[in-house]
Parts: C-alpha cells; sequence; structure tokens
C-alpha cells in the first residue's frame, strides 16, 4: 500500500519543534572529544503561562525558565505576575490578562509580540471554582465560571493560535481541564461541565490546528495542594457542615497515591507537551491525579 500523502495545507515555513542541538550532534561531538553543553527542552522558546502568578501556573513558568524559555506570566493579578517574573528571572515577562475581556487577551497577545518577538507556547491555565446543589445553581455564577474556564479558554487559544499561525512555525498549546471534567459530581455541576468543555474544546481544536503544526493537549489534575484549595474547602464546607480543613484533609486521603499532588508535580507533564518528544500528540487529555481517575 502506497504511504499516505503529507498534508499540503501545511505552511512551506513550518519546521518541527525542535531545540536547537540535536542529540546527533551531541553525540557526534563528544566522540570528538568535545565537551558540548546539553540543549534544554525550551531553549529559546517564549511561553505564555495564564493565571500563572500562582500555584500551577507559577510552578509550570518556573520550570519553563529552567528549561530555557522566556516566560510570560499573564494574569488578572498584575503584580503579582510582575513580582513572579522577577522571581523568576531569565528574562520573564508579567502581563496583565482579564481573558473574559476580548481587547485584554488581544492587548496581551499583542505585548508578547512586541517583546519577545514571538509566541511559541501558550499553557491556558486560568480558572475558577464556584459549587452548589443544582436547586441553587444561579445564573450569575454559570456565567462567570463559564466565561473564564471555557469562553475566556477558548479566545485566548484563538489569539495564541492566529499569531502561531502568522509566524509560520508552528506552537504548542496546553489546556488545562480537570478530574472534574471526567465525571459529575453532586455539588459541581457547573464546574464539572466546564471542565467536560475544555476536554471537548482541546480535541476540536487539536484537529483543527495541527495543520499549522500547532499541537494542541491538555492536563487533567486531580486534586492540588495549592492555594486555590483553601477556598474549595470553604465552600464545601459551607454545604456539607465540615470544619475548616476536614474536607482538604479526606480528600487527599482519598486519593490511590495517599496525598494530594504539588504543583511541582503538574509542571513535568506540561515541560513535556511543549517539547520535542510530544511532536506527535494532538488533541489528547492527560491525567495526573495519583490514581483517582484510569481512561
Amino acid at each position: 500500500m502506497a504511504a499516505p500523502a503529507s498534508n499540503s495545507s501545511a505552511p512551506a515555513s513550518y519546521m518541527p519543534h525542535e531545540p536547537e542541538t540535536t542529540a546527533r550532534e551531541v553525540r557526534e561531538n563528544l566522540k570528538k572529544g568535545q565537551n558540548v553543553p546539553q540543549a534544554k527542552t525550551l531553549d529559546g522558546k517564549v511561553a505564555v503561562i495564564t493565571g500563572g502568578a500562582r500555584g500551577i501556573g507559577l510552578a509550570i513558568a518556573r520550570r519553563y525558565a529552567d528549561e530555557g524559555a522566556r516566560v510570560v506570566i499573564a494574569d488578572l493579578n498584575e503584580a503579582g505576575a510582575k513580582d513572579a517574573a522577577a522571581e523568576i528571572g531569565h528574562g520573564a515577562v508579567g502581563l496583565h490578562l482579564n481573558v473574559t475581556q476580548q481587547e485584554s487577551i488581544d492587548a496581551m497577545t499583542a505585548a508578547v509580540a512586541t517583546q519577545c518577538g514571538h509566541l511559541d507556547i501558550l499553557v491556558n491555565n486560568a480558572g475558577i471554582f464556584d459549587l452548589a446543589p443544582i436547586a441553587e445553581i444561579t445564573r450569575e455564577s454559570y456565567r462567570r465560571v463559564y466565561a473564564v474556564n471555557v469562553e475566556g479558554l477558548l479566545f485566548t487559544l484563538q489569539a495564541a493560535a492566529k499569531q502561531m499561525i502568522a509566524q509560520g512555525q508552528g506552537g504548542r498549546i496546553i489546556n488545562f481541564a480537570s478530574q472534574a471534567g471526567r465525571r459529575g459530581e453532586a455539588l459541581v455541576a457547573v464546574y464539572c461541565s466546564s471542565k467536560a468543555a475544555v476536554i471537548s474544546l482541546t480535541q476540536s481544536a487539536g484537529l483543527d490546528l495541527i495543520k499549522h503544526g500547532i499541537n494542541v493537549n491538555a492536563i487533567a489534575p486531580g486534586v492540588v495542594d495549592a492555594e486555590h484549595w483553601d477556598d474549595v474547602d470553604a465552600r464545601f464546607a459551607r454545604y456539607e457542615g465540615l470544619q475548616p480543613g476536614e474536607k482538604k484533609r479526606a480528600v487527599a486521603a482519598a486519593v490511590p497515591f495517599g496525598r494530594m499532588a504539588r504543583p511541582d508535580e503538574i509542571a513535568g507533564l506540561a515541560v513535556f507537551l511543549a517539547g520535542p518528544d510530544a511532536s506527535y500528540i494532538v488533541a489528547q487529555t492527560y491525567n495526573i491525579d495519583g490514581g483517582n481517575w484510569m481512561s
């Protein structure tokens, strides 16, 4: 059987997402007795991390910088974004971003192109949480969660994709879903459905954008021990009559691994999906949840 034809719609200028020094070059130079520094996974790349001023986003920003990327921390908390960028160094930039406003998304994308010259990686990490029994869900809560978790994610993805297409060099987009998107939960209908939408959007965007050399994938974390869990715990306590910290302890104990994840344990997969070894991965959502959900 003849080999399938290549996708002729891919731009001729597109080149594979590879570090500047290849493994073959390193091996050849070592044979010659030359001491060649190992290329970092994300050397020369510019990566935007939304919601990157704290928690999982900040952990990813730190790891990306360690792997050679110039990181842009885009957050509603502009001061927090700038503080995080200053702490990371390596040319990191902190920018304001409100994903519920198109003009803010466009301004952030333009600022990245102007200040950094190009955009190679987007980590769509910004998100919010709310919960209520079905009988108490309000339209305001529904709109607020979907405005950030679904609409904001989609139109930030769109803006980054347009920039990547214009550059003609491909790129990587990593969306943040959740184990909540894999199943329903009695008190968490709106949040769970918003994260299920992220998984679906990742599939559709991945299939649409790969012709431009843009790989779109997602990460579905389980319960992560970060700042946001103080708020989650308080919300569950209200409806379940629990003491502060009780829900968090129970959830951690229920994880097969025996504890919640640390933010840095999520960052490793984000590095992999942004790097050259993930070049053939398209439209997938990966769980990191200590065994909570198998799919």
